[in-house]
């Protein structure tokens, strides 16, 4: 049975509830609909597909804007009348210009959604290489001085061990940002690293 004919249309008078979110932050960004149509539409173009109910027709995110939504996955709840569509979204999601349709900044986080929005700035650092930015003179050292920082960052993490509690979470913080910035340098993200530890756990 295809996931077209598990969903439960009639429910909803054709129309499914559609929950966007983001594959790497986790960010819920956006609240859709979808019919029969604008899901086949999208699980055969790859690009997100809604159906619109004020225009009663079918939309695909960003064709105007260009800041489409790739598909990565899609995942319907216990009752198969709500879809969870994971994505990964070139550029803001909301009309507003923000990342999500649901906080206009990065307040609007949880903490682990976070670590993904940390982990696109350093992106965006290496790409744009901005003067004064401290991650810009990582960078420029080259991966060598970048893996001496992590190194350094682990011994300093080991020993605030036996140091305040304070202590052992300022080290911790500055060593997950400079392993964020080995594994951008890598090209790597943490979310292979989440990857090979599912790969070990299962």
């Amino acid at each position: 049975m295809t996931i077209l004919e598990q969903l439960d249309w009639e429910k909803g008078n054709g129309l499914l509830p559609a929950i966007v979110q983001d594959v790497e932050t986790g960010r819920v960004l956006m609240l859709g609909y979808m019919n029969r149509q604008a899901l086949e539409h999208t699980l055969n173009s790859g690009e997100v597909t809604f159906w619109s109910r004020s225009r009663e027709a079918l939309w695909t995110k960003g064709e105007t804007s260009g800041n489409k939504l790739t598909l990565e996955g899609v995942y319907p709840d216990c009752d198969n009348d709500t879809l969870l569509v994971v994505v990964r979204p070139l550029g803001p999601t909301c009309h507003r210009g923000t990342l999500s349709c649901f906080s206009e900044t990065s307040k609007g986080l949880s903490r682990l959604e976070f670590l993904g929005e940390l982990q696109q700035l350093i992106r965006k650092r290496r790409a744009e290489l901005p003067e004064g930015s401290y991650t810009t003179r990582l960078f420029h050292a080259g991966v060598e001085e970048i893996a001496k920082k992590v190194g350094e960052e682990g011994v300093e993490v080991a020993l605030s061990a036996f140091q305040s509690p304070q202590r052992s979470l300022e080290e911790s913080a500055d060593l997950i940002y400079h392993l964020l910035v080995l594994l951008v340098a890598r090209d790597l993200t943490f979310q292979d690293v989440i990857a090979e530890l599912e790969s070990r756990h299962f």
